[in-house]
């Protein structure tokens, strides 16, 4: 039993060692926050909707395109996070208007305008949490240590390790719990305040 506990001790030394070693190589990496460009896409599904008049599907990404430095030292190499260019927001608006309302008519037109104002209120999701984005990602990415490898061949995967630290990070998740949450609250509201008085004028 003796034996095996060092051997076992003297078998993880030197990755530990090398992993401690990579901490003087941390960077303090350059963020940047793009948005993305979006487009809108009005359709009339072949069927009855389920929904009364229309509806919203919103697509949003949280993409990070990030470079890495790389250093050589004994028996291996340290990869750090040199800069993180992430684009955080909405792609693709899919507006859904149900084919009881003709195209270029009264009511067409009220729908259109309603499921307008949704697509505002998620832009404004992130027009106005701008300053939370950033600093949930500069919390997440200055938090993040450099990656020991061994060999050449693993310093693509130490780089998607990077990546995937930063998704998974605390901030970042409780970043897109509290943009979800501020989706749902911005489109009840908008629900709320539209009284129904424009569609109705159209439908007598």
């Amino acid at each position: 039993m003796f034996k095996k506990f060092v051997f076992l001790t003297l078998f993880f030394l030197p990755t530990i060692l090398f992993a401690d070693d990579c901490l003087d190589y941390k960077l303090k990496p350059k963020v940047t926050v793009n948005m993305p460009s979006w487009q809108k896409q009005v359709v009339q599904p072949l069927q009855h909707m389920d929904v009364l008049h229309g509806d919203v599907i919103a697509t949003m990404v949280d993409n990070y395109d990030i470079t890495s430095d790389i250093t050589s030292i004994e028996d291996g190499f340290c990869v750090a996070l040199k800069s993180v260019e992430a684009t955080i927001g909405y792609v693709d608006f899919l507006v859904q208007i149900d084919i009881s309302h003709k195209p270029n008519t009264c009511s067409y037109d009220a729908i259109l305008a309603h499921e307008d104002q949704h697509i505002h209120a998620y832009l404004s999701v992130i027009d106005d949490n701008d300053e939370l984005v950033k600093k949930s990602l500069f919390n997440a990415v200055n938090s993040i240590t450099p990656i020991f490898v061994k060999n050449k061949e693993d310093i693509e995967s130490a780089i998607d390790k990077l990546n995937e630290e930063i998704q998974s990070h605390p901030d970042i998740v409780l970043l897109k719990q509290q943009l979800k949450a501020d989706e749902e609250i911005r489109n009840k509201r908008v629900d709320q305040n539209d009284t129904g008085e424009t569609l109705k004028k159209c439908l007598k």
